[in-house]
């Protein structure tokens, strides 16, 4: 597995290279977005792990670029706690987030859960039949979304919510219930975070984002999938 991290804190990114490389990880590194754009475009990575404050391009501006050419999984990293600056994460394109200072085990375990969510087990894509709900297909084994025919780019989090809505269509899910399923029963964040995914979602695979067809809130419960 392929991992890019980037932070200009030079002493984190060689702590945390060392520990990836220990376990098995081929890891280039990075201090800056500009760079980080530029290796993302030349390389293909598994997993970025991308530091929120840096000189010359920022975490959230280096996001959003790479988003335009790729779906690899991004962890965000920030030195800074509040709400609002890890909903510009997920606004940015990014899969998850870490608060510094840090647990290398507690960053090693998001590293497994989203390339586990991001590589489907073959038995499992094996046995999954392709989704189609008008406009839309969606296929678990090559983990693809096609609208009207075209494909749609989804980030790994973006498009388990999808299948999960799909898959489940009419039945009710609260926020929390998403966070549980999508995200893990460890995950810390709010639950604004579903919002957030699901607003891209929509953006992406409605006709018309503001009147959704298929992606229906359901007042002060949670959201589901029409049938």
């Amino acid at each position: 597995m392929k991992v890019l991290v980037v932070d200009d804190e030079k002493l984190l990114v060689k702590g945390i290279k060392f520990n990836l490389e220990n376990e098995g990880y081929q890891v280039d590194s990075c201090h800056d977005g500009e760079t980080a754009v530029q290796m993302a475009r030349e390389n293909s990575y598994d997993i970025i792990i991308l530091d929120l404050m840096m000189p010359r391009v920022d975490g959230l501006e280096a996001c959003q670029q790479i988003r335009s050419f790729s779906t690899v999984p991004i962890i965000m990293l920030t030195a800074r706690s509040e709400d609002s600056d890890k909903l510009l994460g997920f606004e940015s394109g990014a899969d998850d987030y870490i608060t510094k200072p840090f647990n290398i085990l507690e960053l090693k375990a998001r590293i497994r859960a989203l390339l586990r969510r991001a590589s489907m087990p073959a038995a499992q894509a094996a046995s999954s039949d392709v989704l189609t709900r008008g406009h839309l297909t969606l296929d678990p084994k090559r983990r693809n979304v096609k609208k009207d025919g075209a494909a749609v780019e989804l980030t790994a989090k973006e498009f388990d919510l999808a299948e999960l809505l799909m898959r489940n269509p009419g039945r009710v899910y609260s926020r929390d219930s998403l966070l549980n399923l999508i995200w893990g029963y460890d995950y810390q964040g709010d639950a604004r975070t579903v919002d957030v995914h699901i607003r891209r979602l929509r953006e992406k695979l409605e006709k018309v984002p503001a009147s959704p067809e298929f992606i229906i809130t359901k007042w002060g419960v949670g959201y589901f999938f029409a049938e």
